[in-house]
Order: C-alpha cells, then sequence, then structure tokens
C-alpha cells in the first residue's frame, strides 16, 4: 500500500511562491506516475502536473512558466514549487499516485493512491 502525505500550504499574497511537498511510503514510488492536482469549491477536480518515472513532466497550460514539479527518489518526496501564485490558483491541492504503465495522464480517474489534500489560498 502507498501513503502519500501532504505538507507546505497555508496562505500568501498575489504574486508570492509557495512549495508543496508530498512524501510517499511504499516501494512503488520509483516507479510510479506522480501528481498534483487541485480542486477549488464547486468545480472539478483538475490535474496540475504530473512526473514519471523518467523525469518527464506534464503541466496544465494555465500553470506553464510559474509552477515546477520534482521528486527526490532517495527521499520518496515530491514537490510542487508554486511562483507567482494568482487568486485563481486558490484550491485545495491533492498529491496522487498510479503504477506507469505507459505514458502518465493528467486525468484523475487514472490516478490510485491520494494524499488527504491541502489548502493552498492566495489573496489579492
Amino acid at each position: 500500500q502507498v501513503q502519500l502525505v501532504e505538507s507546505g500550504g497555508g496562505s500568501v499574497q498575489a504574486g508570492g511562491s509557495l512549495r508543496l511537498s508530498c512524501r510517499a511510503s511504499g516501494n512503488t514510488f520509483s516507479s510510479s506516475c506522480m501528481g498534483w492536482f487541485r480542486q477549488a469549491p464547486g468545480k472539478e477536480r483538475e490535474g496540475v502536473a504530473v512526473i514519471d518515472s523518467t523525469g518527464t513532466k506534464i503541466y496544465v497550460d494555465s500553470v506553464k512558466g510559474r509552477f515546477a514539479i520534482s521528486k527526490d527518489n532517495a527521499e520518496n518526496t515530491l514537490y510542487l514549487q508554486m511562483n507567482s501564485l494568482k487568486p485563481e490558483d486558490t484550491a485545495m491541492y491533492y498529491c496522487a499516485a498510479a503504477p506507469q504503465y505507459g505514458v502518465c495522464s493528467r486525468r484523475r480517474w487514472d490516478y490510485n493512491y491520494w494524499g488527504q489534500g491541502i489548502q493552498v489560498t492566495v489573496s489579492s
């Protein structure tokens, strides 16, 4: 079983930065798709960024140039560096993982392990 625990969320003013961390347990980290998803009230959960076992990264268009996903295999930790934050980035952010059978996706139904979520609030 895989357990995921997020940290690093909080409140920040527009233009500020936050770094989210997701520490994973289990033996599947190195061979998994790992991703960050977010969900704002009344909206669908969307894939923000994913990274595969080789380090290939995919981002949703709205965060390109502002967010960066990375991972530390030795520490079994996934990161999301968020710069130039905007009020529309406000959401509950979730860390997710799934075994990698091919190209990793940004679709939530492809992921079967989830963290509890962590709140990010960006004020104007």
